[in-house]
Protein backbone atom coordinates (compact mmCIF):
# COMPACT_ATOMS: atom_id res chain seq x y z
CA UNK A 1 0.00 0.00 0.00
CA UNK A 2 2.55 2.57 0.88
CA UNK A 3 4.34 1.46 -2.62
CA UNK A 4 1.37 2.13 -4.16
CA UNK A 5 1.10 5.83 -2.43
CA UNK A 6 4.50 6.69 -3.06
CA UNK A 7 3.95 5.69 -7.07
CA UNK A 8 1.40 7.60 -7.42
CA UNK A 9 2.48 10.91 -5.38
CA UNK A 10 5.86 10.29 -7.46
CA UNK A 11 3.42 10.72 -10.80
CA UNK A 12 1.80 13.65 -9.31
CA UNK A 13 5.14 15.33 -8.88
CA UNK A 14 6.42 14.28 -12.43
CA UNK A 15 3.16 15.21 -14.45
CA UNK A 16 3.54 18.78 -12.92
CA UNK A 17 6.78 19.23 -14.06
CA UNK A 18 7.99 20.88 -17.31
CA UNK A 19 4.70 22.83 -17.36
CA UNK A 20 5.50 26.39 -18.77
CA UNK A 21 3.25 28.80 -16.07
CA UNK A 22 2.33 32.21 -16.59
CA UNK A 23 4.90 33.19 -13.64
CA UNK A 24 7.37 31.65 -15.82
CA UNK A 25 6.62 33.72 -18.54
CA UNK A 26 6.05 36.82 -16.58
CA UNK A 27 9.59 36.60 -15.29
CA UNK A 28 11.75 35.44 -18.52
CA UNK A 29 9.74 38.52 -20.08
CA UNK A 30 11.02 40.77 -17.42
CA UNK A 31 14.71 39.66 -17.70
CA UNK A 32 14.54 39.81 -21.64
CA UNK A 33 13.22 43.39 -21.85
CA UNK A 34 15.56 44.57 -19.18
CA UNK A 35 18.28 43.30 -20.54
CA UNK A 36 17.58 45.40 -23.71
CA UNK A 37 19.91 47.74 -24.57
CA UNK A 38 17.83 48.78 -27.60
CA UNK A 39 15.82 47.46 -30.12
CA UNK A 40 13.60 48.06 -33.71
CA UNK A 41 10.41 46.76 -33.84
CA UNK A 42 8.37 46.82 -37.52
CA UNK A 43 4.70 45.86 -38.33
CA UNK A 44 1.39 46.67 -39.38
CA UNK A 45 -1.36 48.17 -37.08
CA UNK A 46 -5.35 48.10 -38.25
CA UNK A 47 -8.01 50.28 -36.38
CA UNK A 48 -11.40 49.78 -36.85
CA UNK A 49 -13.27 52.88 -36.43
CA UNK A 50 -17.40 52.28 -37.04
CA UNK A 51 -17.49 50.85 -40.39
CA UNK A 52 -13.58 51.95 -41.57
CA UNK A 53 -10.80 49.88 -40.94
CA UNK A 54 -7.05 52.36 -40.71
CA UNK A 55 -4.16 50.37 -41.26
CA UNK A 56 -0.51 51.82 -40.59
CA UNK A 57 3.19 50.58 -41.61
CA UNK A 58 4.58 51.33 -37.72
CA UNK A 59 8.15 51.70 -37.27
CA UNK A 60 9.70 51.51 -33.70
CA UNK A 61 13.15 52.23 -32.29
CA UNK A 62 14.13 52.20 -28.65
CA UNK A 63 17.27 53.25 -27.19
CA UNK A 64 18.30 53.19 -22.66
CA UNK A 65 17.32 55.35 -20.83
CA UNK A 66 13.56 56.05 -22.20
CA UNK A 67 14.50 57.15 -25.90
CA UNK A 68 11.59 56.00 -28.09
CA UNK A 69 10.92 56.62 -31.90
CA UNK A 70 7.62 55.30 -33.35
CA UNK A 71 6.69 56.62 -37.01
CA UNK A 72 3.16 55.37 -38.15
CA UNK A 73 2.26 55.71 -41.68
CA UNK A 74 -1.11 55.58 -43.32
CA UNK A 75 -1.35 53.34 -45.83
CA UNK A 76 -4.10 54.69 -48.15
CA UNK A 77 -2.51 58.37 -48.22
CA UNK A 78 1.00 57.63 -46.87
CA UNK A 79 0.93 60.72 -44.57
CA UNK A 80 3.38 59.80 -41.93
CA UNK A 81 3.04 61.23 -38.13
CA UNK A 82 5.82 60.62 -35.53
CA UNK A 83 6.05 60.36 -31.64
CA UNK A 84 9.36 61.21 -30.21
CA UNK A 85 10.70 61.04 -27.01
CA UNK A 86 14.33 62.32 -26.02
CA UNK A 87 15.50 64.14 -22.82
CA UNK A 88 13.71 67.08 -23.86
CA UNK A 89 10.21 65.81 -23.81
CA UNK A 90 8.12 64.04 -26.20
CA UNK A 91 7.08 65.29 -29.40
CA UNK A 92 4.37 64.40 -32.22
CA UNK A 93 5.74 65.13 -35.24
CA UNK A 94 4.42 65.71 -38.96
CA UNK A 95 7.42 65.77 -41.13
CA UNK A 96 5.84 66.63 -44.17
CA UNK A 97 3.98 69.96 -42.70
CA UNK A 98 7.07 70.94 -41.02
CA UNK A 99 5.24 71.15 -37.75
CA UNK A 100 5.42 69.10 -34.32
CA UNK A 101 3.97 69.51 -30.63
CA UNK A 102 5.37 69.19 -27.72
CA UNK A 103 4.64 67.92 -24.33
CA UNK A 104 5.53 67.11 -20.85
CA UNK A 105 4.23 64.03 -20.48
CA UNK A 106 4.61 60.43 -19.00
CA UNK A 107 4.16 59.15 -22.45
CA UNK A 108 4.46 56.15 -23.24
CA UNK A 109 3.89 54.81 -19.15
CA UNK A 110 0.91 56.67 -19.08
CA UNK A 111 -1.76 54.31 -20.89
CA UNK A 112 -1.51 50.92 -23.08
CA UNK A 113 0.42 50.96 -26.14
CA UNK A 114 0.45 47.78 -28.48
CA UNK A 115 3.56 48.50 -30.10
CA UNK A 116 6.24 48.74 -27.44
CA UNK A 117 7.62 45.88 -25.18
CA UNK A 118 7.90 47.91 -22.18
CA UNK A 119 4.01 48.91 -21.85
CA UNK A 120 2.79 45.38 -23.06
CA UNK A 121 4.81 44.57 -20.39
CA UNK A 122 3.27 46.60 -18.19
CA UNK A 123 -0.10 45.44 -18.47
CA UNK A 124 1.05 42.01 -17.98
CA UNK A 125 2.21 42.96 -14.57
CA UNK A 126 -0.55 45.08 -13.52
CA UNK A 127 -3.22 42.18 -14.25
CA UNK A 128 -3.28 39.91 -11.70
CA UNK A 129 -6.61 37.96 -12.68
CA UNK A 130 -4.68 37.67 -16.33
CA UNK A 131 -4.48 34.87 -18.24
CA UNK A 132 -2.13 32.50 -19.76
CA UNK A 133 -2.10 29.66 -22.23
CA UNK A 134 0.38 27.80 -24.56
CA UNK A 135 -0.78 26.85 -28.19
CA UNK A 136 1.80 25.05 -30.16
CA UNK A 137 3.39 27.97 -31.72
CA UNK A 138 2.48 30.82 -29.30
CA UNK A 139 2.07 32.23 -25.52
CA UNK A 140 -0.43 33.85 -25.35
CA UNK A 141 -1.47 36.75 -22.21
CA UNK A 142 -5.33 37.97 -22.08
CA UNK A 143 -5.06 41.29 -19.61
CA UNK A 144 -7.27 44.08 -18.93
CA UNK A 145 -5.82 47.43 -20.76
CA UNK A 146 -5.24 50.75 -19.69
CA UNK A 147 -6.90 53.06 -22.43
CA UNK A 148 -8.30 56.13 -20.11
CA UNK A 149 -9.83 58.25 -22.86
CA UNK A 150 -11.28 54.87 -24.91
CA UNK A 151 -13.97 52.81 -22.71
CA UNK A 152 -14.75 50.63 -25.88
CA UNK A 153 -11.32 49.25 -25.49
CA UNK A 154 -11.27 47.12 -22.10
CA UNK A 155 -9.10 43.86 -23.07
CA UNK A 156 -6.32 42.51 -25.11
CA UNK A 157 -4.44 39.63 -25.96
CA UNK A 158 -1.27 39.31 -26.67
CA UNK A 159 0.83 36.53 -28.58
CA UNK A 160 4.57 35.85 -27.98
CA UNK A 161 6.43 33.13 -30.02
CA UNK A 162 8.17 30.78 -28.05
CA UNK A 163 11.22 32.90 -27.97
CA UNK A 164 9.18 35.49 -26.47
CA UNK A 165 9.26 37.72 -29.20
CA UNK A 166 5.82 39.44 -29.52
CA UNK A 167 3.94 38.57 -32.61
CA UNK A 168 0.63 39.83 -32.53
CA UNK A 169 -1.64 42.29 -30.12
CA UNK A 170 -5.67 42.35 -30.01
CA UNK A 171 -7.19 44.85 -28.42
CA UNK A 172 -10.95 44.30 -27.98
CA UNK A 173 -14.35 45.58 -26.77
CA UNK A 174 -16.56 43.90 -24.11
CA UNK A 175 -18.03 42.19 -27.09
CA UNK A 176 -14.93 40.49 -28.11
CA UNK A 177 -14.76 42.83 -31.12
CA UNK A 178 -11.01 43.26 -31.99
CA UNK A 179 -10.46 47.63 -32.58
CA UNK A 180 -7.00 47.61 -32.83
CA UNK A 181 -4.71 44.99 -34.02
CA UNK A 182 -0.71 45.24 -34.18
CA UNK A 183 1.08 42.51 -36.20
CA UNK A 184 4.72 42.12 -35.46
CA UNK A 185 6.73 41.67 -38.91
CA UNK A 186 10.02 41.75 -37.58
CA UNK A 187 11.56 42.27 -33.72
CA UNK A 188 15.52 43.23 -33.42
CA UNK A 189 16.48 43.02 -29.98
CA UNK A 190 19.84 44.38 -31.00
CA UNK A 191 19.70 46.87 -33.01
CA UNK A 192 22.60 48.95 -33.39
CA UNK A 193 20.65 52.60 -33.55
CA UNK A 194 22.97 56.12 -33.89
CA UNK A 195 21.77 58.71 -31.35
CA UNK A 196 20.30 60.93 -34.55
CA UNK A 197 17.44 58.38 -34.49
CA UNK A 198 16.27 60.14 -31.25
CA UNK A 199 16.97 64.36 -32.08
CA UNK A 200 14.41 66.62 -33.51
CA UNK A 201 16.36 67.68 -36.29
CA UNK A 202 17.04 64.55 -37.96
CA UNK A 203 13.16 63.39 -37.92
CA UNK A 204 12.15 66.85 -38.91
CA UNK A 205 15.14 66.81 -42.06
CA UNK A 206 13.13 64.41 -43.37
CA UNK A 207 10.29 66.43 -45.18
CA UNK A 208 13.49 67.89 -47.11
CA UNK A 209 13.06 64.33 -49.52
CA UNK A 210 8.92 64.51 -49.79
CA UNK A 211 8.02 65.93 -53.29
CA UNK A 212 4.64 66.48 -52.80
CA UNK A 213 2.84 66.91 -49.28
CA UNK A 214 -0.58 66.68 -48.87
CA UNK A 215 -2.12 69.94 -48.63
CA UNK A 216 -4.97 71.38 -49.97
CA UNK A 217 -6.32 75.19 -50.42
CA UNK A 218 -9.97 74.38 -49.82
CA UNK A 219 -11.85 71.94 -47.80
CA UNK A 220 -13.79 69.73 -50.01
CA UNK A 221 -17.12 68.84 -49.35
CA UNK A 222 -19.23 68.47 -46.17
CA UNK A 223 -17.49 67.38 -43.19
CA UNK A 224 -19.28 66.73 -39.97
CA UNK A 225 -19.42 64.21 -37.12
CA UNK A 226 -21.28 61.33 -37.30
CA UNK A 227 -21.52 61.23 -33.72
CA UNK A 228 -23.10 64.50 -32.03
CA UNK A 229 -23.84 64.08 -27.91
CA UNK A 230 -27.42 64.08 -26.94
CA UNK A 231 -29.57 66.60 -26.91
CA UNK A 232 -27.16 68.81 -28.89
CA UNK A 233 -27.40 70.36 -32.95
CA UNK A 234 -25.74 72.39 -35.28
CA UNK A 235 -26.53 75.94 -34.64
CA UNK A 236 -24.42 77.67 -36.75
CA UNK A 237 -21.46 77.35 -39.71
CA UNK A 238 -18.72 80.27 -40.80
CA UNK A 239 -17.00 79.42 -43.51
CA UNK A 240 -13.81 82.09 -43.61
CA UNK A 241 -11.24 83.15 -46.37
CA UNK A 242 -7.32 82.34 -45.40
CA UNK A 243 -4.67 83.89 -47.22
CA UNK A 244 -3.55 80.31 -47.94
CA UNK A 245 -6.87 78.88 -47.62
CA UNK A 246 -10.25 78.31 -45.30
CA UNK A 247 -11.42 77.65 -42.13
CA UNK A 248 -14.78 76.59 -41.20
CA UNK A 249 -16.12 77.17 -37.85
CA UNK A 250 -19.59 75.08 -36.58
CA UNK A 251 -21.44 75.64 -33.12
CA UNK A 252 -23.08 73.08 -31.51
CA UNK A 253 -25.85 74.20 -28.82
CA UNK A 254 -27.36 71.92 -26.32
CA UNK A 255 -27.07 70.18 -23.35
CA UNK A 256 -23.51 69.65 -24.09
CA UNK A 257 -22.16 72.37 -26.34
CA UNK A 258 -18.61 72.42 -28.52
CA UNK A 259 -17.28 73.59 -31.48
CA UNK A 260 -15.76 72.02 -34.09
CA UNK A 261 -12.95 73.92 -36.26
CA UNK A 262 -11.43 72.47 -39.80
CA UNK A 263 -8.43 74.36 -41.01
CA UNK A 264 -6.52 74.13 -44.20
CA UNK A 265 -2.85 73.41 -43.64
CA UNK A 266 0.20 74.52 -45.39
CA UNK A 267 4.06 73.76 -45.52
CA UNK A 268 5.73 75.90 -42.69
CA UNK A 269 8.55 77.61 -44.25
CA UNK A 270 10.42 76.88 -40.58
CA UNK A 271 10.13 74.32 -38.63
CA UNK A 272 6.94 74.86 -36.05
CA UNK A 273 6.94 73.61 -32.81
CA UNK A 274 3.93 74.31 -30.27
CA UNK A 275 3.50 73.23 -26.57
CA UNK A 276 0.70 71.85 -25.58
CA UNK A 277 -0.67 70.62 -22.18
CA UNK A 278 -2.05 66.97 -23.18
CA UNK A 279 -1.01 63.88 -24.27
CA UNK A 280 -0.77 61.95 -27.40
CA UNK A 281 -3.76 59.76 -28.75
CA UNK A 282 -4.12 57.33 -31.58
CA UNK A 283 -7.39 57.80 -33.51
CA UNK A 284 -8.20 56.18 -36.84
CA UNK A 285 -6.95 58.90 -38.51
CA UNK A 286 -3.62 59.61 -36.80
CA UNK A 287 -2.36 60.44 -33.88
CA UNK A 288 -4.11 63.39 -31.71
CA UNK A 289 -3.82 66.00 -29.45
CA UNK A 290 -6.04 65.42 -26.54
CA UNK A 291 -6.01 68.12 -23.48
CA UNK A 292 -8.46 68.78 -20.62
CA UNK A 293 -10.84 70.65 -23.51
CA UNK A 294 -9.60 70.08 -26.80
CA UNK A 295 -8.78 67.30 -29.19
CA UNK A 296 -6.79 68.41 -32.90
CA UNK A 297 -5.81 66.31 -35.24
CA UNK A 298 -4.97 66.68 -39.19
CA UNK A 299 -5.96 64.17 -41.99
CA UNK A 300 -5.70 64.80 -45.94
CA UNK A 301 -4.60 68.29 -45.32
CA UNK A 302 -6.97 69.53 -42.75
CA UNK A 303 -6.32 70.28 -39.35
CA UNK A 304 -9.37 69.92 -37.00
CA UNK A 305 -10.34 71.11 -33.44
CA UNK A 306 -13.20 69.78 -31.62
CA UNK A 307 -13.22 72.08 -28.15
CA UNK A 308 -15.82 71.48 -25.43
CA UNK A 309 -16.10 73.44 -21.76
CA UNK A 310 -17.83 70.34 -20.31
CA UNK A 311 -16.85 66.88 -21.99
CA UNK A 312 -14.78 64.25 -20.84
CA UNK A 313 -11.89 63.07 -23.03
CA UNK A 314 -13.50 59.84 -23.69
CA UNK A 315 -16.76 62.15 -25.23
CA UNK A 316 -14.37 64.48 -27.25
CA UNK A 317 -12.69 61.93 -28.98
CA UNK A 318 -16.00 60.19 -29.68
CA UNK A 319 -17.33 62.89 -31.40
CA UNK A 320 -13.17 63.35 -33.28
CA UNK A 321 -13.62 60.27 -34.09
CA UNK A 322 -17.26 60.30 -36.15
CA UNK A 323 -15.76 63.00 -38.52
CA UNK A 324 -16.25 62.59 -41.76
CA UNK A 325 -17.12 63.77 -45.39
CA UNK A 326 -21.26 63.89 -45.77
CA UNK A 327 -21.52 63.23 -49.47
CA UNK A 328 -23.82 65.84 -51.33
CA UNK A 329 -25.82 65.31 -54.64
CA UNK A 330 -24.75 67.51 -57.47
Amino acid sequence: MKKICFVLCLCILLSGCGKYTSGDAQKDLEKKIEDVQSYKLTGEMEIVNNDDVYKYDVDVSYAKTDKFRVSLKNQTNDHEQIILKNADGVYVLTPALNKSFKFQSDWPYNNSQVYLLQTLLSDIQNDKTKEFKETNSDYVFTTTVNYPNNSDLVKQKIYFDKDLNPSKVEVMNDEGDVLIKMTFKDVNLKAKLDDKVFTLDNNMKVSENIDETQTVSEIDGDIYPMYIPENTKLADKETVSLDNGERVIMTFEGDNPFMLVEQTVSVSDEDSIVSVMGEPCMMGTGVAVLSDNMVSWISNGVEYYVVADNMSGDELLNVASSVAVIPTSK
